[in-house]
């Protein structure tokens, strides 16, 4: 039985929201009662999420996915995760087949800044963007694709430099500045204040930082220049050396230049908002992705296999191959033959064939979609051994 509530100048506005919100929930179920469409078990489905909904008060969870270059794998990974995606090519707020979470999609250079904000709960982007924005956001799980390196590349015709040191020392002496263009202002002037000959040259001085709104530093002798793309083309010209992005190097020789020092390895991964993983209302639902997730990045390490063994080799094979660990043994119509089946590290893989060719017969391997321990996670400690 519901009381009128008494009738103010001032709205109650958390009471107003709970009271549409019950009232709203109420129309869906009465909704779902008289709609033909929702029988058997489809009525069972629709109304436990709105009994979830009302009772255990999860709310959405906000997605930030990453367009360019991560956008593909990333999809590929929710998908083999169970999370179909669909609409990325036409709009920014794709569907997902999950209506607790909403999607947008977002440049991986922004999405730690609004993951940090609590503007998105979930997010994923590069090691390098977190980095370089030095965002206050929890990393639930390395995904573990989209490995590349940030490199100090200079021109293939500047001989005698083979490093970041080599590089601040030759221009030390010149009549003009060293021009380094990069995305990455912050990695690259920690990087030059962190270099030993950079130190020794300047002292304390800070590299100036240069973008066409505003000059940070106090070295006119080195600069670091923003670059917005196209990073590769403006050496020797504009640029004396770049800090980029380099997966195989290609890219990179094509363009006549050449790589001298690594700065860090990058890959994806899984980040959320701090306050985000401990409201009740969302705490379930990331641990339901980072699980999903995590148990495709799981797979990619392993291998099913199945074989049949003779059943007087089983014991030789079990204690030669000590990466079968604790196979399934089922018996087969002839009793002198078992069946083993396990996952195996992919690892491994090539290493057991010889003995498995000698031990057991009718090999098959299949490569699972997903490897799930559903042993209780807690977010935000150990998430990623």
């Amino acid at each position: 039985m519901f009381t009128k509530r008494p009738t103010t100048n001032i709205e109650n506005t958390d009471e107003s929201h709970s009271e549409h919100s019950l009232n709203t929930t109420c129309f869906r179920i009465s909704c779902l009662v008289s709609s033909r469409l929702a029988v058997g078990s489809d009525f069972v489905n629709q109304f436990t999420v709105i009994k979830n909904e009302l009772v255990l008060g999860m709310s959405k969870i906000k997605l930030a996915i990453p367009n360019g270059h991560l956008s593909k794998t990333t999809l590929e990974t929710f998908a083999r995760a169970g999370y179909k995606i669909s609409g990325q090519e036409r709009t920014y707020t794709p569907i997902i087949n999950d209506h607790h979470i909403e999607v947008r999609v977002l440049r991986p250079q922004e999405i730690p800044t609004f993951v940090a904000d609590g503007l998105q709960d979930l997010g994923v982007t590069g090691k390098d963007w977190l980095r370089e924005t030095n965002s206050d956001v929890e990393i639930l799980l390395d995904l573990e694709y989209s490995k590349v390196r940030i490199v100090i590349a200079i021109p293939e015709t500047m001989k005698g430099i083979e490093s970041l040191s080599d590089l601040i020392c030759s221009f030390s002496g010149e009549d003009r500045p060293l021009r380094i263009f990069t995305e990455y202002l912050r990695l690259a002037s920690k990087a030059i204040r962190h270099n030993p000959m950079y130190t020794e040259l300047y002292g304390s001085k800070e590299p100036m930082i240069v973008t066409p709104w505003w000059k940070k530093g106090t070295n006119s002798k080195v600069g670091v220049y923003l670059s917005f793309g196209a990073t590769e083309a403006k050496p020797p010209i504009l640029a004396d050396a770049i800090i980029e992005v380099a997966d195989t190097g290609a890219s990179l020789r094509q363009n006549g230049l050449r790589k001298i020092e690594t700065l860090m390895e990058s890959t994806a991964v899984l980040i959320a908002n701090k306050q985000s993983i401990i409201d009740p209302a969302k705490h379930e639902k990331i641990c339901d992705v980072m699980t999903l997730l995590r148990g495709v990045v799981e797979a990619r390490r392993k291998l099913h296999i199945f074989a049949n063994v003779k059943r007087d080799n089983l014991d030789v094979l079990l204690m030669q191959l000590p990466a079968l660990r604790k196979p399934t043994v089922s018996p087969l119509s002839d009793s002198d033959w078992v069946a083993i089946n396990t996952v195996i590290d992919r690892t491994v893989f090539l290493e057991i064939i010889p003995k498995l060719r000698r031990l057991a017969q009718g090999l098959v391997v299949y490569e699972p979609r997903q490897v799930l321990s559903l042993d209780y996670m807690q977010l935000g400690e150990n998430n990623n051994e």
